[in-house]
């Protein structure tokens, strides 16, 4: 953007960070949604709902996914210019419609999971630290439902020495507590011991960021995977996350919980997200409401 339409940009994303505490990456992603919309239309802010309305062609080869978050950054943009007096009518309305469902993660079993547990255990048996490593960052996908750069990017000192909890910095700035298994624990533990250097980061690297990069992470997974026997397109850090909130639901975790947990502003993205089979979803009102079996 240019000029005004520039200023104006800037100031969105400034308050999408001051108020909703959006993160770079978010930031980044809206700046490109306004770009693109600027390539189109010229002056976004003052677009007509005519103009907007010539977007579902200029934009018709976007994946639905795409078109539906670009829609969504200029309905926040409109938004935003109304409530500071910049524009008295909401333009929105003419934007492309169309409804995207979220698409669920891939889903490992209980069984792959302990595949995949099994062999990192194996190999770390070594106590190799490259091994011990990959264990400590497999307990630590699976054990406490990290997302892959809150884990490559933890901080020494999100680990307490006497509190079964990583204390972690989410999404937006966020914090919360996650609960840390014994095992998990114990694993952690091997590996402090073998890590070498000063580094403030838990997984430290020689590269830019200082720390293990999720690149590299998502590498390491997809190797162990097919060690384990285990198709490596079927793995991530996202799946691993996915299997953590899947399988506690399962057990019974409350949604609330888990919401927690996982570091959810909105408990619909972790309905969304922790799908549980439908058929277990009938099994349990059949077997838990009190009017199964005739009972009232």
């Amino acid at each position: 953007m240019s000029g005004g339409a520039d200023d104006l940009a800037e100031r969105f994303l400034a308050m999408l960070a001051a108020e909703r505490g959006a993160a770079a990456n978010t930031l980044a992603a809206y700046r490109r949604d306004l770009e693109a919309a600027r390539e189109v239309l010229g002056d976004v802010a003052n677009a007509t709902p005519e103009a907007l309305e010539g977007l579902g062609g200029a934009w018709s080869g976007l994946a639905a996914s795409s078109l539906a978050r670009r829609c969504s950054a200029l309905r926040q943009f409109y938004g935003f210019l109304i409530d500071e007096g910049l524009r008295k009518d909401d333009p929105s309305g003419a934007l492309p419609k169309g409804r995207v469902r979220r698409p669920l993660p891939r889903l490992l079993s209980h069984d792959e999971v302990e595949r995949f547990l099994a062999q990192a255990d194996e190999e770390a048996v070594s106590e190799r630290s490259d091994a011990v490593r990959l264990l400590a960052l497999l307990e630590l996908l699976y054990g406490s439902g990290l997302r892959a750069t809150e884990l490559v990017s933890l901080p020494v000192t999100a680990v307490p020495r006497d509190a079964p909890f990583l204390h972690i910095t989410g999404k937006g700035g966020q914090q919360r507590m996650v609960p840390v298994s014994t095992r998990s624990r114990a694993v952690l533990s091997r590996w402090l011991a073998l890590r070498k250097g000063t580094s403030r980061f838990l997984f430290p690297s020689s590269g830019a960021s200082g720390h293990l990069t999720r690149v590299r992470l998502f590498q390491l997974l997809r190797a162990l995977a097919g060690r384990a026997g285990l198709d490596p397109e079927r793995v991530s850090p996202h799946v691993l996350r996915h299997a953590f909130a899947t399988h506690l639901l399962e057990g019974g975790a409350d949604l609330r919980v888990l919401q927690m947990l996982l570091g959810h502003a909105d408990i619909a993205t972790t309905q969304i997200y922790t799908h549980v089979d439908s058929a277990r979803l009938v099994e349990l009102v059949n077997s838990r409401h009190p009017l199964a079996k005739g009972q009232m």
